[in-house]
């Protein structure tokens, strides 16, 4: 009885973590137009590669004045699959397909099913036990959104479509990974050591691609990657990690299916793209199944119940 009462975190924290969660898709949401934003202008390997290497200045700054601990080596795999999945593997595919002719609609594919994604990455990688009722609400929703961007002209499988897929199982990864490691560090020291360790990659390449690739940096486009590089590849995961390290993984990753309905909305008002009945219908739609999956019971393994009160323990004696 003691083991499972442990293995629950209390519901102020969950509570908690929901909103941050909800504070990440906020920031995410934009996303997708600011890198439209950003190709104007931009290589889009050089958007894909080079936020990540100013986020990775920032990162450095913020661990220095801290004097933050190295991470320890059984943290090192978790970390590098952040990297792979969050740092290289959306921001480059998911620009990529921007720059092949996927519309906003069109990604918002990738943002739709990505919260069932990553639930079903946090079953196999965090040990995480969803209800049926869980993955029924969760199917639903990511149903209403593929049909909504299907709806929208997404109805071929093109090469956009081959990219997005991959920028899908890159971020699921990149996310799960992050947030089971968020409950052994901080969320933004998650981020700060992930973007810190590819710096010796993406330094390079981003000085490469400068100087080869004739950037024009038009007002948008450094307003557009100024917001990757600033919210998307770095503060963004703040919330967003602690997000799914306080609520559990599976359920913090729900919330996102409300962000294909906010991309929409910023692509109407900065991009001018259409934004009929159709997408008011399926704002709604995506709302209700985002509700239910706050109702449903998310059992958490094992090891996120004590990696959760662990970190908070830790995060309280920090903060004394």
């Amino acid at each position: 009885m003691r083991g499972k009462d442990s293995a629950t975190a209390p519901a102020s924290i969950a509570q908690r973590g929901l909103g941050l969660a909800g504070l990440g898709v906020l920031i995410y949401s934009f996303t997708i137009p600011s890198t439209v934003y950003a190709l104007e202008g931009l290589d889009p390997y050089l958007i894909g590669i080079g936020r990540s290497a100013a986020a990775a200045v920032l990162a450095m700054l913020a661990l220095a004045a801290v004097r933050a601990r190295r991470p320890r080596r059984d943290q090192l795999p978790g970390l590098l699959a952040v990297g792979g999945g969050v740092i290289f593997g959306f921001p480059v595919l998911s620009t990529l397909a921007l720059e092949h002719g996927a519309s906003s609609a069109h990604s918002a594919v990738v943002v739709g099913l990505l919260p069932a994604a990553t639930a079903v990455a946090g079953v196999l990688r965090a040990g995480e036990r969803p209800s049926p009722a869980f993955w029924l609400a969760s199917g639903a929703g990511a149903a209403c959104v593929t049909a909504f961007a299907l709806a929208r002209g997404a109805g071929r499988l093109t090469p956009a479509d081959l990219l997005l897929f991959g920028a899908l199982v890159a971020a699921a990864i990149g996310y799960t990974e992050g947030g089971r490691l968020a409950r052994d560090m901080a969320g933004w020291r998650v981020i700060s050591w992930a973007t810190v360790i590819c710096a010796p990659i993406t330094f390079p390449v981003t000085a490469y691609l400068l100087a080869t690739t004739d950037p024009d940096w038009t007002a948008h486009t450094v307003t557009g990657f100024g917001y990757v590089a600033l919210f998307s590849a770095y503060l963004g995961f703040f919330a967003w990690y602690e997000g799914l390290a306080r609520a559990g993984i599976a359920r913090a990753s729900q919330v996102q299916l409300a962000q294909p309905v906010l991309t929409l909305l910023w692509s109407g008002i900065l991009l001018g793209e259409l934004i009929d009945g159709l997408t008011v219908l399926a704002a709604v739609a995506v709302l209700v199944c985002v509700a239910l999956t706050q109702r449903t019971r998310v059992r958490p393994g094992h090891l996120a119940g004590r990696n959760t009160v662990a970190h908070d323990e830790r995060r309280s004696v920090a903060s004394r």
